[in-house]
């Protein structure tokens, strides 16, 4: 029986729901660890508290984060102690059970009767905090009776429960418009739940339509079920916030199927559906199930953040056999250009479907692949990466209608190295988008003379360069004189090595235009093309200014 069915047996009682115990099962092992509990788990929780070094109060009955206290030193001892005093249900510190120190934590919180956990090191302070006030918020809430015999975290279960309540299509999503579970009716749904339900996400360009009509901010600020009325083929909609403890975990979307209305109740119905989901998503997030968890694991692995046995095996990868980072990516490099959205679902669902064990990662405006259990012959190895390079970016860029590229990480012989080939992998893939050319694929090796110039030019970014140089005259030239190209002029010139054909090929202009230019560029800035340490000096600079005219990434 779980803790919901358990409560529905007691009505709106909350008796027993805000305990150590309860809380445990709502956060899971994903996000905090407990190592003694002196007077079980029965013990009150009512608050988190995160301890203050400037202003240590310590409360009754809550949790105690011990943020920034090393659990090996002896002011860990001592916070345990004096949260015993206060009668305080537990400490809770970072990462590690460190020995011998956690046998003296553990006598500290037997002397004193508070328990003592560790977070875990794939969950931060910040998401800690969230998911354990979202636990106690969880505690106080009635569930549904139709929902009471849900199992706990049995998201599809819960929305087929919804939909027979209100009589519609049901689809529970995140804060980010995913879904994470759907009703099984399918008698003639409508075009946009089908396309939800497909790309198992609200397609892009509907969520960026309604959150320029400031949808989101009204639902996720709303106390109430909000309404959509029928447009077009679009029925009627329901759609309510699921939170607990001020925190927003996803939403209930209800809509009319077959053109018949929804239930004369829907809106109420919802309401306390929402309430008693949020123990679920609460459940869906925190456990190991959660492919969340497996991500945030993954990402800590790339970072070197935390223990490598511990995230390997919440990644489900093993640790001592050959890896590599996969870096895909689309676009020109520009800032805002890559959208790594589109990527995400086809790439994950590319990945499963060779029987490749791998975590998905996005990271900013490119996606990572973190390749596990490869062979263990180098060879063999990093044919496998390439070939699931060359097929990533050549059903990918099918799929989503864009070039994607791909740079391959070095083969790595553990998990341990994963930092190592993400480096690489990026390095990689950045030189591809810089580049520009045909090449879609290929390994540190194959682009290695543009990923040291990309690393000479990142070193030399904070390097103060004479305000009056060549380009700089250039630059100011071009900006006081409206249709003026010298700078482009200049790129071009150099990087066809003073072939002047090929640079007015580039540029789109006869070749006396381009020698006019040049001598404008001479006038005008001073350079001397014939001398080495100007031509260096301007190529430099064009490439630390690239930035400035999205020219370069």
């Amino acid at each position: 029986m779980t803790d919901l069915e358990e409560s529905a047996g007691r009505g709106t009682g909350t008796e027993g729901r805000g305990t150590l115990e309860h809380l445990l099962s709502m956060v899971g092992v994903g996000a905090v660890e407990l190592h003694t509990a002196p007077e079980g788990l029965r013990t009150s929780v009512t608050g988190v508290h995160v301890l203050d070094a400037l202003e240590p109060v310590i409360r009754p009955r809550e949790l105690l984060l011990a943020v920034g206290v090393d659990p090996r030193s002896a002011h860990a001892v001592d916070v345990v102690r004096r949260a015993g005093e206060a009668g305080a249900t537990g400490v809770v510190f970072g990462p590690g059970r460190p020995e011998p120190t956690a046998r003296a934590l553990q006598a500290a919180a037997e002397e004193c009767g508070t328990a003592v956990l560790f977070r875990t090191a794939w969950c931060t302070w910040a998401q800690l905090v969230g998911v354990l006030r979202a636990g106690l918020a969880s505690a106080g809430v009635p569930p549904m009776p139709a929902t009471s015999g849900v199992r706990l975290g049995d998201l599809d279960s819960l929305a087929d429960a919804v939909a027979a309540l209100v009589g519609g299509s049901v689809t529970i999503e995140d804060t980010e418009s995913r879904v994470l579970a759907y009703s099984s009716t399918e008698e003639n749904v409508d075009e946009m739940r089908r396309l939800t339900i497909l790309g198992r996400r609200v397609p892009p360009w509907r969520v960026a339509a309604m959150r320029e009509a400031g949808f989101f901010q009204a639902l996720w600020g709303a106390g109430d079920v909000l309404y959509r009325p029928a447009h077009g083929q679009d029925p009627e909609r329901l759609v309510g916030a699921v939170r607990a403890g001020g925190e927003a975990l996803g939403s209930i979307w209800v809509a009319a199927v077959a053109g018949r209305p929804l239930s004369p109740n829907a809106s109420e119905t919802l309401r306390a559906a929402s309430r008693a989901a949020a123990a679920h998503l609460l459940h869906h997030r925190t456990h190991s199930s959660d492919s969340r968890l497996v991500e945030d694991a993954a990402r800590a692995l790339l970072e070197d953040r935390g223990s490598v046995e511990v995230l390997a095996e919440r990644a489900s990868l093993p640790p001592r056999e050959p890896c590599a980072v996969l870096a895909v990516g689309t676009g020109s490099g520009r800032q805002g250009d890559d959208d790594p959205s589109g990527l995400y679902g086809p790439l994950a669902l590319h990945c499963a479907a060779l029987g490749h064990r791998v975590v998905v990662v996005p990271a900013g405006g490119r996606i990572l692949v973190l390749l596990g259990g490869l062979e263990r012959d180098p060879g063999r190895a990093g044919g496998q990466v390439t070939r699931l390079g060359e097929s990533l970016a050549e059903q990918l860029s099918v799929t989503i209608g864009t070039s994607v590229k791909v740079g391959l990480g070095d083969v790595v012989p553990g998990l341990a190295r994963a930092p190592e080939s993400r480096r690489s992998a990026e390095q990689t893939l950045q030189a591809l988008i810089t580049a520009a050319g045909p090449r879609s694929v290929a390994r540190s090796e194959d682009v290695a003379d543009t990923v040291g110039v990309l690393q000479v030019v990142d070193a030399l970014r904070e390097v103060a360069l004479p305000p009056r140089t060549s380009v700089a005259r250039l630059r100011t030239f071009d900006a006081e004189h409206n249709g003026s190209c010298l700078v482009e002029t200049l790129r071009a010139y150099l990087d066809h090595f003073g072939d002047v054909a090929a640079a007015s090929r580039t540029l789109g202009v006869h070749s006396n235009s381009l020698r006019y230019r040049l001598r404008r560029i001479t006038q005008v800035s001073g350079l001397d093309l014939s001398s080495p340490d100007a031509r260096l000096l301007a190529q430099l600079q064009l490439r630390l200014d690239g930035d400035g005219d999205g020219t370069r990434p």
